[in-house]
């Protein structure tokens, strides 16, 4: 079985500042990691490759050509092969382009099962996933913190809300992976020297020409406009109430619900 799992480098958001002119991330200088849910992703691919026999993983990556770190971690962790999807072309996407690019590079990779992360964090979106699948027009399965593997398929257990759902799919399939999933292995010194044996493949444009639209790719192909982005601003300190009985405790917050028109 062809597991291809679905990776991007990100930020480390705990270090990132916003340029206010462009509404972007500021990314110069900043440390640059793993998306954590595609991580658990990858190590979700892992343990799935040790239960079903002959099974193959391969980590895939749209970004710069410094995104070739972030698959050489991949292979580190023991993914089998790695794929950089770059090109100036695919400059500018938003998720839908992103995914349009993502789903051609699938297609010429081949797959059984497709993990992607829920959601990036420096988007926030999680939309990319989902999307793929349908451009791909297969069964997908999002916020998935369980998986068990069965004959010709997997049975996962999606968070949702307040319960959870128990689903049954057949390959090929894609899944959205929560950190939840799986906790990921770190590198070892003999995953780092197999994988600086390894070459990462690169499709760019060219590569992907025959399945991509020009216009859906890209600035061009990108519907998404952002309007504003800023930091979580941090919330003031909350007020203790001391002193209080019971009674007068109770009074003290349904005042303050009510002023807050809260109640």
């Amino acid at each position: 079985m062809k597991i291809v799992v679905c990776i991007k480098q990100v930020p480390d958001t705990n270090e990132v500042e916003i340029d206010q002119e462009t509404n972007t991330l500021i990314r110069a200088g900043v440390p640059a990691i793993i998306n954590p849910d595609d991580k658990s992703g990858i190590e979700a691919a892992l343990t799935l490759r040790g239960q079903i026999e002959g099974s193959t993983v391969t980590a895939l990556c749209m970004g710069p050509p410094q995104a070739e770190m972030a698959l050489f971690e991949a292979l580190s962790m023991g993914c089998d092969d790695a794929v950089l999807v770059s090109g100036r072309k695919f400059g500018g996407s938003d998720t839908l382009a992103t995914s349009t690019i993502l789903s051609a590079a699938l297609k010429k990779i081949g797959y059984d099962l497709i993990i992607t992360g829920r959601q990036a964090i420096d988007g926030d979106t999680a939309q990319v996933g989902p999307q793929i699948a349908e451009h791909l027009n297969i069964p997908q399965v999002s916020y998935v913190e369980e998986i068990e593997p069965e004959e010709g398929g997997l049975i996962v257990l999606r968070q949702f809300e307040d319960r959870y759902h128990k689903l049954r799919v057949k390959f090929p399939c894609l899944l959205t992976a929560i950190q939840e999933l799986a906790q990921p292995r770190y590198m070892t010194v003999g995953g780092i020297v197999d994988a600086a044996q390894k070459e990462v493949r690169v499709m760019d444009f060219d590569s992907l020409a025959d399945l991509l639209d020009p216009a859906a790719i890209g600035l061009s192909g990108s519907p998404t406009r952002v309007v504003r982005t800023y930091t979580k601003e941090p919330k003031s300190q909350g007020t203790v109430l001391t002193g209080l009985t019971p009674d007068e405790a109770v009074d003290a917050i349904m005042a303050r619900l009510h002023e807050g028109h809260l109640i």
